[in-house]
């Protein structure tokens, strides 16, 4: 029974070694042969262990084939050489609406759509005759079990195994969206063709494909477009705000279409209808753009000529009645999106009719015209003038101003400005010709009408007549007065310095321990009529108007003299002197070289003098304002940033001025302590102010209690009626002379 070692075959040493390991070893003869039956018994053992692993694995084999056989992409069948089915999958089952088990035994012609089921015959005939383990592909049309039809690619191959009687394996799958795919393409095709020309761009607008009639209206054969851009027709009469508000619309709507000028390869303009609509991908990006465009040249003329004579008048080229009413629809509706006044305004050539009956309607049709001309180009952009006949003429202004008031002054402004552009001489078939006009002139407000409109505005113009001629009349009788009074105050404005007629009044300023530091310069105008003219009326008017610029350069000359007459006096030689400066009046391009020459001429301390700005003017030019302030300050002058908090510094903003105090604007002040929301705006203001190492003066204080709860926050300085109203030169020395 025994093997010599060197013929031991891998099992029986395997079992040995599991022998020796369990602890056995034989003894004598007898023990012997019990080792050998015990390591053959282990032998046994193995190969039963070796087989029952073999058996698992392959079950497992097997279990993983059914599972790729039912769960294939594809549906598979095996035919006897009869053509029934012997073996169906899963797939193949749920393409055919019919459960597996009811597939076996069947004859696969029953699956085969009759019209088809002839080809199917020479088809699988030829598989059968062909060489083994040769595939045939071919297209059918598969019947499911509820009737319906599908196209159906199957791939059909005869197998041959030995000792088994061949079989066919059929695989096939439901070539339905393919089939839609090919027809959507040739579709596609056909379309590309059409007579519009046809452009495809990458996502870059880079175009990569264009169509045969795009090469007709173009003039640029395909290899010269492709690789460009659409830009190779580009006209040249599009402004770049209507490439962006399109690219605007492509990217909100993936679509946009318009009418567009382009250029063809010889230079000739255009009309064209132009469609884009973008590609997209699954993930939601672009990735083609499709533009298909046609000549509209001739249908634009003509509906260009149609809405010309629906709309214009023809004389002048002006919007005419019927467009003027939509335009004001159009303004009024503007008016309650944005909250801005607008102004309409009714024009009236004076004595037109003269003009007519004595040199005839050629001449007098000329007048209109250069009329419309000068009209036209005196208004804004965004404004319109229309005729409404015979030498009647309608502007509307919009967006001139949230105040009625201002709205008002511009529209003023304007109507002036055109009747004296109306009243420069007219060169009519070369005779001169001297004409004046007549305006009438409404507000637009939000609940205004169209009809109410151009009834008051025509009233407008009738007392514009009836004031006689050449001047501009509002239809609001207080609007016209209140006009009327500011044209008046400006006129006097303009002679008030020469006259003498403006003073400066000083507010004395207080520190923390009732200390006098100093005063503000505050303008005053003493009428000879009207007497004293509160600020708050005439500095508005001067702010819109030059004026304030001789008055401003008249206010620190002499607040600059006082300052050096203070440095005489034993009490009021170290007092600071604060003041206002007008943006206008800071915004002079030479307005360093003012204040130095007029410190020289005055000899006045620079270090005395504090210039005080708005937070408005230090927001307009920031990087104007740093240059001044920095200039000024070398020379030793002190700045205040005042009415602080009514406007909308930033903090960032503030760290960049070179600022010495902040003033807290007297709205704020009027309600402390009882209002909550101002008193904690004040408490910020003084906080902020002391971050940034700044003085703080409150103006306005005039109790107490509002100085107690100032001081209780750590303001620094006050001024205001609770220590003194503004006081004349003479009447501020006596005060000071009597602390």
């Amino acid at each position: 029974m025994g093997k010599s070692a060197g013929s031991k075959d891998p099992l029986r040493i395997a079992a040995e070694a599991q022998f020796r390991t369990a602890g056995a070893v034989p003894q004598g003869s007898g023990d012997a042969l019990l080792h050998e039956l015990q390591v053959h018994q282990i032998e046994l053992e193995m190969q039963n262990e070796a087989l029952r692993q073999a058996h698992i694995e392959m079950e497992e084999s097997r279990d993983r084939y059914v599972n790729l056989f039912d769960f294939a992409p594809v549906g598979y069948l095996t035919l006897s050489r009869d053509a029934v089915i012997t073996e169906a999958n899963l797939v193949a089952a749920a393409l055919m609406r019919v459960p597996r088990s009811r597939l076996n035994q069947r004859n696969v012609i029953d699956f085969i759509a009759p019209h088809d089921q002839d080809n199917w015959r020479r088809h699988i005939a030829a598989a059968w005759q062909g060489q083994a383990n040769l595939t045939l592909n071919c297209e059918l049309r598969l019947k499911r079990s509820d009737g319906s039809l599908f196209p159906a690619q199957l791939q059909c191959v005869v197998m041959e195994m030995a000792g088994r009687t061949p079989v066919m394996r059929i695989a096939f799958t439901d070539i339905t969206e393919r089939r839609q795919a090919e027809e959507e393409r040739r579709i596609a095709a056909i379309a590309f063709e059409s007579q519009e020309g046809m452009i495809v761009t990458d996502a870059n607008g880079v175009i990569i494909r264009v169509n045969h009639a795009f090469t007709e209206l173009s003039g640029y054969s395909a290899a010269e477009a492709v690789g460009k851009t659409p830009a190779l027709l580009r006209s040249g009469r599009h402004d770049k705000a209507f490439y962006r508000n399109m690219w605007q619309a492509l990217k909100a709507t993936r679509y946009w279409q318009g009418e567009v000028w382009n250029r063809r390869k010889n230079g000739q303009l255009y009309v064209a209808w132009l469609t884009i609509s973008a590609v997209t991908t699954p993930e939601g990006g672009v990735s083609h753009y499709v533009g298909a465009f046609s000549d509209t040249t001739e249908k634009s003329e003509a509906a260009a000529e149609i809405h010309r004579l629906a709309f214009f008048d023809p004389l002048t080229h002006l919007p005419n009645r019927r467009l003027l009413q939509d335009r004001l629809g159009h303004a009024l509706a503007a008016i309650s999106r944005n909250g801005l006044y607008g102004a309409i305004l009714f024009l009236d050539l004076d004595n037109f009719k003269t003009l007519n009956d004595t040199r005839g309607h050629d001449v007098g049709d000329l007048l209109l015209v250069e009329v419309a001309q000068r009209v036209r180009a005196g208004l804004r952009e965004g404004d319109t003038v229309a005729r409404l006949g015979g030498d009647e003429f309608i502007m509307i202004l919009e967006g001139l101003s949230a105040e009625a008031e201002e709205a008002a002054l511009l529209a003023k402004q304007i109507g002036e400005k055109l009747a004296e552009t109306i009243a420069q001489p007219f060169d009519l078939g070369g005779a001169e010709f001297h004409c004046t006009t007549s305006i009438g002139a409404r507000l637009m407000g939000a609940h205004d009408t169209v009809e109410e409109l151009l009834k008051h505005a025509d009233l407008a113009l009738y007392q514009a007549k009836t004031a006689g001629r050449n001047t501009v009349r509002f239809y609001d009788p207080s609007m016209q007065a209140a006009l009327d009074r500011r044209s008046t105050l400006e006129n006097e404005l303009r002679h008030a310095i020469k006259r003498g007629e403006f003073t400066l009044h000083y507010q004395p300023q207080f520190d923390r321990l009732h200390r006098l530091i100093g005063a503000e310069a505050l303008l005053r105008w003493q009428h000879p009529r009207d007497g004293l003219i509160a600020p708050a009326e005439f500095i508005p008017v001067s702010e819109q108007t030059s004026i304030i610029l001789p008055i401003g350069s008249w206010v620190l000359e002499t607040a600059c003299a006082q300052l050096a007459a203070w440095s005489h006096g034993e009490r009021t030689r170290g007092l600071m002197l604060g003041v206002n400066v007008s943006a206008r009046q800071f915004r002079q391009p030479d307005f360093v070289d003012q204040v130095r020459n007029v410190l020289d001429s005055s000899h006045a301390n620079p270090e005395l003098l504090t210039l005080e700005l708005t937070e408005s003017m230090v927001l307009g030019d920031v990087a104007d304002t740093i240059r001044k302030i920095t200039a000024l300050k070398q020379l030793g002058i002190h700045f205040s940033l005042d009415d602080f908090g009514t406007g909308f510094s930033s903090f960032s903003c503030l760290t960049r001025l070179s600022l010495d105090q902040l003033k807290i604007d007297k709205s704020f002040v009027v309600n402390l302590p009882g209002n909550g929301a101002d008193a904690a705006i004040v408490t910020a203001i003084i906080t902020m102010a002391r971050s940034l190492g700044l003085n703080i003066i409150a103006e306005g204080v005039e109790t107490e209690m509002q100085r107690a709860f100032l001081d209780s926050q750590g303001c620094h300085a006050y001024q205001g009626h609770l220590f003194s109203r503004p006081l004349t030169g003479e009447a501020f020395e006596a005060f000071v002379g009597g602390i």
